[in-house]
């Protein structure tokens, strides 16, 4: 087996399916890969980043991926180094992101030998990604890259200067929007409610316009970057109030939507549901329909748009339950869903926000400041998971300045590897905000928790004393603990990475809830 050809062969494949960005998480096994692309990197046809934990690396990548919108390929030796990959894999999956895996493997003949660094790595990560042809892979999902490399190391005078780059070109979706167009003019009397998940930024204006013309109530998440540019249509407290007031017809635009009305239509098979995403999955078991296609092509193809309006008048109490929100909020300053507005007065004045999952997004998207447009947004709801969280931030913004993350603390603790590529990236005005509930502060909330022994709700809650002023020191970050609105007069981030540990007092956030749960509707 001559290892150097193998290796060269298989990056210039990749350079042929326009794949110009790699992070290598470094072993002997794909030493003579890296060689290649240290090469390919002196030509300025490839960008390289480092990391040592597989893990972060992916949703590094997969970060890069979403700010890009072209390929990133993590480069991993052999064994278990390639299953740590597969949380990433699985989240670009359902984000339909061109997220790469190029594992090195021992030859074939070491396959369930025994042998040391060799597992079963063709088919590792299942139906979640494509395997081995490049050619055949449309780029609008991961690929899984295998080649079998041996021990000999022999360089040769390979040179990637004269090396043609090939443009990333996914595959189109074709389109079929017909019989929507029909559903949308249909029974309107029904009520016609529009809920809009993660859009990704050349989708904006066309969703935008669309709801507008539309004129139905929305339920926009911040993900969609148009949250607060479409308020005058938002229905306030919107779980509750669909709940109660369950409309005919939900059209989803966009990723899956995070609150639990979206889930509560499971049950609810007299609401007619059509989503139209990325993805083409349908985000329910139940029987829905789904369009797949990217909402500026889709929009455009349905032509003249007919108002909806608000059949049945969700938004004639809205303003009422904003203004009920807002008391809250003013009456329990130092509870987690006030610190969570004061925190959006602030990170609304930076470049961008990634959200982590579970309870931030629902903070924010129920919570967050009104006033000023938020379009640039991000978070990771593929598979709705917390794992790298901060990685997948990182990976984001590493060519900006002054972006935001908004996480919990077990989702930080989850990610404590992230920030090892801090040095490569640039850090000006980074901050990440860390909701410090000493455990799972999502879980509280459950209604079944009540119901379960102690013991049980311990383990759903996961209770700890972990600080995160040594997370913060670990990584040379400022760090700045906050328990009420005040204590961001100190915050100055200074060119470097700010860690905000923000502390709810946690008999305010339980009355907080108390109250809210009393808000009429």
């Amino acid at each position: 087996m001559d290892t150097w050809k193998t290796a060269v062969e298989t990056i210039h494949r990749c350079l042929d399916a326009g794949i110009r960005e790699f992070v290598i998480c470094a072993g002997a096994r794909n030493a003579t890969l890296i060689e290649v692309l240290a090469r390919a990197e002196a030509a300025g046809k490839v960008r390289l980043w480092r990391h040592f934990e597989e893990r972060s690396a992916g949703f590094f990548a997969l970060g890069r991926t979403m700010k890009t919108a072209m390929p990133c390929a993590v480069v991993t030796t052999s064994g278990t180094a390639a299953a740590e990959l597969l949380p990433a894999m699985v989240e670009a999956h359902y984000q339909s992101r061109p997220l790469v895996a190029i594992t090195a493997d021992r030859p074939e003949a070491f396959r369930q030998s025994g042998a040391p660094q060799a597992i079963v790595q063709p088919g590792i990560f299942s139906y979640y990604a494509h395997r081995n042809k490049v050619e055949e892979w449309d780029g609008k999902g991961p690929l899984h890259l295998n080649p079998e490399l041996g021990e000999d190391f022999n360089p040769d005078d390979e040179n990637f200067a004269e090396v043609e780059l090939a443009e990333f070109e996914p595959a189109k979706d074709r389109l079929d929007v017909a019989a929507l167009a029909r559903w949308l003019r249909d029974d309107l009397y029904r009520g016609l409610v529009v809920m809009i998940g993660s859009l990704e930024p050349e989708e904006h204006e066309e969703v935008f316009h669309f709801c507008s013309e539309l004129g139905a109530p929305v339920v926009a998440e911040a993900t969609s970057g148009l949250r607060e540019a479409l308020q005058a249509l938002a229905i306030h407290d919107d779980d509750r109030v669909l709940r109660a007031n369950p409309p005919g017809k939900v059209l989803r635009l966009g990723g899956v939507p995070s609150g639990r009305f979206w889930r509560d239509l499971e049950d609810l098979s007299e609401v007619s549901v059509w989503s139209v995403c990325r993805n083409g999955l349908p985000g329910l078991a139940r029987a829905s329909e789904v369009t797949r296609g990217p909402l500026n092509r889709v929009i455009p193809a349905l032509g003249p748009i007919e108002a909806a309006e608000d059949a049945l008048d969700l938004l004639h109490h809205s303003s009422a339950r904003a203004t009920r929100i807002d008391e809250l909020l003013e009456r329990f300053p130092d509870s987690e869903p006030a610190l969570v507005r004061t925190i959006s007065n602030y990170a609304c004045l930076g470049r961008g926000l990634f959200l982590g999952n579970s309870l931030p997004i629902r903070e924010w998207n129920s919570f967050a400041q009104w006033a000023r447009p938020m379009r640039n947004i991000r978070a990771n709801r593929g598979a709705n998971g917390i794992d790298g969280q901060i990685s997948t931030w990182l990976g984001w913004t590493a060519d900006d300045s002054e972006t935001w993350a908004l996480i919990g603390d077990l989702t930080a603790l989850y990610d404590l590897a992230a920030p090892f590529v801090l040095g490569q990236m640039n850090q000006s005005g980074l901050v990440l905000a860390v909701l410090q509930n000493h455990g799972g502060g999502i879980f509280k909330n459950l209604p079944r928790l009540a119901s379960m022994s102690p013991r049980a709700a311990e383990c759903m809650s996961n209770p700890h004393q972990a600080e995160l002023s040594g997370f913060a020191a670990l990584w040379g970050m400022a760090h700045l603990q906050v328990r009420r609105a005040d204590d961001l007069d100190a915050f100055d981030p200074d060119g470097k990475v700010t860690l905000l540990e923000v502390v709810p007092a946690p008999e305010q956030t339980a009355q907080f809830w108390k109250e809210w749960a009393t808000i009429k509707h």
